[in-house]
């Protein structure tokens, strides 16, 4: 089983920034693409920013130009550098994997826990 932990959430000022980071352990064959989603309150899911292996990368239109993903593919751990953040980027993020626990095991969905970040003054 692949286990994903978050880090790096907590309260903020608008304006202000803060980095997220999310590591992956356990058995670990391989990751692939990892992202992260974020759940505001009384809203569903949706998807932030995602990033391939190689480095490629796409984000929602709500934060492009204020949010940059990075990974350590080493480290099996993916970031996220969150700068002029906005009330309305408070949410619950997650961290996603698309991940492999053996060369035998499917590719399946793998997700953290989630850690809060509130955007107030």
């Amino acid at each position: 089983q692949v286990q994903l932990a978050e880090s790096g959430g907590g309260l903020v000022q608008p304006g202000g920034s803060l980095r997220l980071s999310c590591a992956a352990s356990g058995s670990i064959f391989s990751i692939y693409v990892m992202g992260w989603y974020r759940t505001a309150p009384g809203k569903q899911r949706d998807l932030v920013a995602t990033i391939t292996r190689g480095g490629n990368t796409s984000y929602a239109s709500s934060v492009k130009g204020r949010f940059t993903i990075s990974r350590d593919n080493a480290e099996n751990t993916v970031y996220l550098q969150m700068n002029s953040l906005k009330s309305e980027d408070t949410a619950v993020y997650s961290c996603y994997a698309a991940c492999r626990s053996s060369d035998s095991a499917p590719i399946r969905n793998c997700w953290g826990q989630g850690t809060q970040v509130t955007v107030s003054s």
